[in-house]
């Protein structure tokens, strides 16, 4: 039996996980990607080191829901009062992609009681790159 146990591998101990760092930031920005699928809020410092995220599915919605305003609204609810917590108090809003939730994204960070100095579009447009995909026949 001794044999056996001295063939066996030391555990090595897990890396600790990294301990949230309590920081005050007063201003952040807020980028919201929506697509027809799916809406993820992501809320950064000005250096882009993220504080907090959210998306539908962790909202709680499941499939097809995920893609329409009022997800979009919950999700944005629940990354803003995440963002609290650090002590945001003002956003610059960057809104990506054709999803439905887009508009209200905006307005439920705004509901949560943040003062938005800034929306932009920052939608990537091709420049003639890529062949896009044929027409869908219905």
């Amino acid at each position: 039996m001794e044999e056996n146990e001295s063939k066996k591998k030391p555990v090595e101990p897990k890396a600790p996980r990294k301990k949230k760092i309590a920081r005050d930031v007063s201003e952040a920005r807020a980028y919201v990607q929506c697509s027809f699928n799916n809406t993820i809020v992501t809320i950064t410092d000005n250096h882009g080191g993220v504080l907090c995220w959210a998306t539908a599915g962790s909202a709680g919605f499941k499939g097809t829901k995920k893609g329409t305003p009022f997800a979009a609204q919950m999700t944005a609810e629940k990354a803003g009062n995440k963002a609290k917590e650090f002590g945001v108090r003002t956003l610059a809003v960057f809104v990506r992609g054709p999803g439905s939730g887009r508009e209200t994204a905006i307005r439920a960070l705004q509901g949560c009681g943040f003062t938005i100095n800034l929306i932009r579009d920052v939608t990537p447009i091709p420049h003639n790159g890529c062949r896009p995909p044929k027409p869908r026949r219905v």
